[in-house]
């Protein structure tokens, strides 16, 4: 198992301010700020992942690079955040899109959680009608109450490293859903198909029927299950389309005691470059 790193787990603080982060997101285009005017739990913030969790979209950098520093602490402080708040991030995909700012808030060295379960479970325990409507009225924080910081540097691997690292036997895991590792479809990128060496590890596979987090046993045999060994001293390489849903992978496997790290770009930076493409499962 990976070294523990006390920013991969989070425990509440007695006295610390607790935010609740609203970072729904969909694919498909539809409105997370619609969803959010349309119901949300109480006194949560929106948090726009496009806006605010990811720099500018290009073909050099893919659809959702990492922010820049100054570009993320002010989005903190907007979303009335500051250097000692505890976050805690929900979406309506068991964490699929609430993950990226928890990701980005323990790679500048803040305590962050995801929601089990995310406003499913929340409204199963308390109610649709305990759902606060209307637009987010959240009271910003004072400039500077959020320093903008670097992210971790060996939380992080460029386009290289992951290319390198899967051709070489590293392990090097694909997050999205099988169709897409093997090539067999693909909705938004420039190609289809795989980093060559890349192991598929859906990021679904580590959610169970309930929208919960699988346990860390589960988890593990997942790892085992892709051809993984989860007792690896090497931090996996994971990535996704746009740097996304690896995150909730990142996640995932830090509940399990597996540390591993972001390719941000992802395939949507790999696919529109002229680097080498495999289709079809992982080759043995």
């Amino acid at each position: 198992m990976a070294a523990e790193d006390e920013r991969l787990r989070t425990a509440p603080v007695e006295g610390r301010p607790v935010r609740v982060a609203d970072v729904r997101w969909y694919l498909d285009g539809r409105s997370g700020e619609e969803a959010h005017e349309a119901g949300h739990i109480p006194g949560a913030v929106f948090v726009d992942l496009d806006a605010m969790l990811a720099g500018p979209a290009s073909p050099e950098e893919g659809r959702h690079p990492l922010p820049m520093e100054e570009r993320f602490a002010a989005a903190m402080e907007i979303s009335g955040i500051a250097e000692d708040t505890l976050v805690i991030a929900y979406d309506d995909a068991s964490g699929a899109s609430a993950s990226r700012l928890v990701w980005l808030l323990r790679a500048t060295g803040h305590q962050a959680a995801v929601l089990d379960g995310g406003l499913p479970a929340w409204v199963a325990a308390h109610g649709q009608d305990a759902l606060e409507v209307g637009p987010d009225e959240t009271e910003p924080e004072e400039s500077g109450a959020f320093a903008a910081a670097p992210f971790e540097e060996s939380w992080l691997a460029d386009i290289d490293e992951a290319q390198e690292t899967a051709s070489s036997g590293g392990v090097v895991l694909d997050a999205r859903v099988p169709q897409r590792y093997r090539g067999e479809e693909e909705p938004v990128d420039p190609r289809a198909g795989h980093i060559p060496g890349a192991r598929n590890l859906f990021h679904r596979d580590l959610i169970d029927e309930h929208g919960l987090f699988r346990t860390p046993e589960q988890i593990r045999a997942r790892l085992t299950e892709a051809g993984v060994d989860p007792e690896t001293q090497e931090a996996p390489i994971v990535y996704c389309g746009s740097g996304v849903t690896a995150a909730h992978e990142i996640v995932a496997l830090a509940s399990a005691g597996v540390r591993a790290r972001l390719y941000p770009g992802s395939w949507s930076q790999y696919s529109s470059t002229d680097r080498p493409a495999a289709t079809g499962d992982a080759a043995d």
